[in-house]
């Protein structure tokens, strides 16, 4: 089995060439291969298969020749990643399996399909734009916080921490408890505090998140533009950028009147082998 190693500020994933979605992908074998000690390691499995030949890409095909079939650590499926899609851009590109049309190059997801571009070492996603819902607490180490809910293709719990408290303190270790009945599928939560200004931003916020199905991860795209979305509003603002930091580094998140641009550097870092049989546990 054929794979590439790639991150996006540190969010990492094994991608997998699979044109004609002939691979036996298995929620076993995704965590196998996620697996930091026995595995290649990585947040997530980013699939690389012509949407014609994926059943929840097929519909898309006419929009989008390639689709992205991510998978969380944990072998569950998860409808977007912001950063997943990004470095699956590059690999497109790098491997030469497509090329921008009028500078942006579509790639569907099960939250529908994205537009992407090349900015140098940085690609920017299109996703649709933050959508607020209903609020709700999330519990932690003692601490409960009360944090907007938003959706980016898939669902965010954006709660910001008192004055007094610092991101570097916070044990994610363990996931925060939320209620099961607001997001019945489960929930990406971030934690956040504001930043010192940044030329060019409106706005520029810390960030540190527990992605369900993955623990937390050194950055998450959606979660980055859910964050973003909810600095805006709390500065009396729909529109504007936002430098979002997070362990990894820095994304930049653009939000317009009708979608949402994420931007960063994606990087692809390994290609190789795999034995398979040596994934058995």
């Amino acid at each position: 089995m054929e794979f590439t190693k790639g991150h996006g500020t540190g969010n990492d994933f094994v991608v997998l060439p699979d044109p004609d979605g002939t691979l036996d992908l298995t929620p076993g074998l995704v965590a196998a291969l996620c697996d930091r000690r026995r595995g290649l390691g990585g947040d997530g499995v980013l699939r690389v298969v012509r949407a014609a030949k994926h059943p929840d890409g097929v519909a898309l095909a006419g929009e989008a020749g390639w689709f992205m079939d991510y998978w969380n650590s944990d072998g569950s499926f998860a409808e977007m990643c912001g950063n997943g899609v990004r470095v699956f851009v590059r690999y497109l590109l790098e491997s030469g399996l497509a090329t921008p049309s009028g500078g942006t190059l579509p790639v569907a997801t099960r939250a529908g399909v994205v537009r992407a571009r090349v900015e140098g070492p940085d690609v920017a996603v299109e996703m649709r734009r933050p959508r607020f819902h209903e609020a709700a607490t999330a519990s932690l180490g003692g601490l409960t916080l009360t944090g907007a809910g938003v959706d980016v293709g898939n669902p965010h719990l954006v709660c910001a921490l008192p004055a007094a408290l610092e991101l570097a303190g916070l044990d994610l270790t363990r996931a925060p408890e939320v209620d099961a009945s607001v997001f019945p599928t489960g929930v990406n939560v971030e934690f956040t505090t504001p930043g010192e200004p940044v030329d060019g931003t409106d706005a520029h916020v810390l960030m540190r998140v527990y992605e369900r199905g993955s623990a937390e991860t050194l950055s998450c795209g959606t979660g980055a533009c859910a964050v973003a979305a909810v600095a805006l509003r709390d500065a009396g603002r729909e529109t504007g950028v936002v430098a979002v930091d997070v362990p990894g580094g820095r994304l930049t998140v653009t939000v317009t009147a009708d979608s949402c641009w994420l931007s960063g550097p994606a990087v692809l870092v390994a290609t190789g082998t795999l034995t398979r049989g040596a994934l058995r546990r």
